[in-house]
């Protein structure tokens, strides 16, 4: 509920501090006391146009703050939480306008925009007065109050459940619609690349497997050119020429000569060493021989690797993918292109269903708009027993409830509901604050509030000049429908 109202160099007011108890509060004065410069400072605060008409003459600027306490779990506590404007129990709205005609909002003394501070005083604040159009006069809000009057949930469920079901279908018609136009556009390119990456056939993981064995392959190349280089130095290149097997073997046949009668051998360590190495040299030989055989490669094998590796590379650049993503991408083609084939029939399917869901929806509906209707006749009826004893008998409450076109067709439905009012007999029924004066307004606010209970969503009413022009049972009438009222909100605020 409103708390307090705090205003400061607004129009002829200086300075002044209201605070408000639960109840009803009356603000009585004459005509030009000034209670709607109260009304105008509190709308400020509630987020209406900013107007630099408002700063008292000699100020710089003008500032009105409103304090609002509301228990926890109130829609107005669940909006701050989303914006992380928390601040306890209580809501502080302030506005400040400057005579350069820049404003600020503030919610808890944080900076928001004034769409947010409209969104959230709606929660908290209904004002029912001349050229108001807030709560009851709203007409964004008739459809949802003529709905908590006398409509059943059950039908409302029903309608926000068939608008889903047929715009789920509908959005995978329009994607479907979308996907094979795509495909048929790039179809030659698509069957093209799908051909070419089909004869490639890049396996998940083949990047890296063959990097690894093309260093395998060069490591095993370079071993092989190794080995070779050591068994050709140990072996003659051809026939001419002598290898070290030869040299040892004619170093020996050199030393054989030195052999005397006695049969000592001055060179026998020596030519006994050279025997060794011959053995050596056989035995290293055989060794590198054996070595050459284990590392035999299929000499094609290296380029083969390297051929497929650079292909699988290519490929990916060309398809602006990673090598790794080959695979995968391959099966999105087939997929585009199994949808190019296939899609007709899908699309057809979709089409169908899409009209089961849509007449499905329609016929929901319709059902609800004959609730509705059923609900506007009650309503008016009900509120033509509130009028004559607030001095409004030559009134004539309308719900005007029309179909919307298609495109406008929501989860709500496909229904307009406007409240209008003629204030004279013969008169066309029009905007309930552009036919009705002040009093007149307010008074049928406050008639439409005690009938429209189900539909209170705020804790504070507002009603201005709710007994402009009448008096004696007429008050006692208005009187009774402000109890009435007060029993759906905390506080009532009327001005008179």
């Amino acid at each position: 509920m409103l708390t307090a109202l705090s205003i400061r160099d607004v129009v002829l007011i200086e300075r002044l501090d209201l605070s408000f108890a639960a109840g009803l509060t009356t603000l009585t004065g004459e005509t030009g006391a000034g209670k709607s410069i109260l009304l105008d400072s509190l709308g400020l605060a509630l987020g209406a146009r900013a107007d630099t008409g408002l700063i008292r003459n000699g100020a710089e600027q003008a500032v009105v703050s409103a304090a609002f306490s509301v228990p926890s779990g109130h829609p107005a506590m669940v909006l701050l939480g989303e914006q992380g404007l928390d601040g306890g129990d209580e809501i502080l709205l302030r506005r400040i306008i400057g005579k350069d005609g820049r404003s600020r909002a503030l919610v808890n003394d944080q900076p928001v925009s004034v769409t947010f501070l409209k969104k959230l005083s709606s929660q908290l604040i209904e004002v029912q007065g001349q050229h108001e159009q807030v709560g009851l006069a709203d007409p964004a809000n008739h459809l949802a109050l003529l709905d908590a009057f006398g409509v059943p949930g059950e039908a409302r469920a029903s309608v926000v459940a068939a608008y889903k079901a047929w715009k789920d279908v509908a959005g995978r018609l329009a994607a479907a619609e979308l996907q094979i136009a795509e495909a048929a556009r790039d179809e030659d390119l698509l069957r093209h690349a799908v051909s070419e990456l089909s004869t490639l056939a890049p396996q998940p993981g083949e990047e890296e497997a063959l990097s690894t064995e093309r260093l395998r392959l060069q490591s095993g190349e370079r071993r092989a050119e190794a080995i070779a280089a050591a068994l050709a130095e140990l072996t003659p290149k051809d026939r001419r020429s002598l290898g070290p097997a030869s040299h040892l073997r004619a170093a020996a046949r050199a030393l054989a000569k030195l052999a005397s009668p006695n049969g000592e051998h001055p060179a026998a360590a020596a030519m006994a060493a050279i025997e060794r190495a011959e053995e050596a040299l056989a035995e290293a030989e055989t060794l590198l021989t054996r070595l050459a055989h284990e590392a035999e490669d299929d000499p094609r094998a290296l380029e083969a690797t390297e051929e497929r590796l650079f292909a699988l590379r290519a490929a990916a650049r060309k398809h602006g993918v990673n090598v790794v993503s080959l695979p995968e991408f391959l099966v999105q083609l087939r997929e585009k292109l199994t949808a190019l084939e296939t899609g007709t029939a899908d699309i057809a399917a979709l089409q169908r269903e899409t009209v089961v869901k849509r007449a499905a929806y329609i016929e929901a509906a319709a059902a609800l708009s004959a609730l509705r209707q059923q609900a506007a006749g009650q309503l008016t009826e009900a509120l033509a027993l509130e009028l004559p004893p607030l001095k409004l008998e030559r009134a004539r409450f309308v719900v005007e409830r029309s179909t919307l076109p298609e495109p406008n067709w929501s989860s709500r439905g496909a229904d307009s509901v406007k409240f209008l009012i003629a204030t004279n007999p013969g008169d066309a029924p029009g905007a309930l604050d552009k036919i009705a004066s002040g009093g007149e307004l307010s008074r049928l606010m406050l008639g439409l509030k005690v009938v429209l209970t189900g539909g209170a969503s705020v804790e504070t009413l507002i009603f201005d000049e709710v007994d402009s022009g009448i008096g004696g049972a007429t008050a006692a009438a208005v009187g009774e429908r402000l109890a009435r009222a007060r029993e759906a909100a905390t506080s009532l605020l009327a001005t008179k």
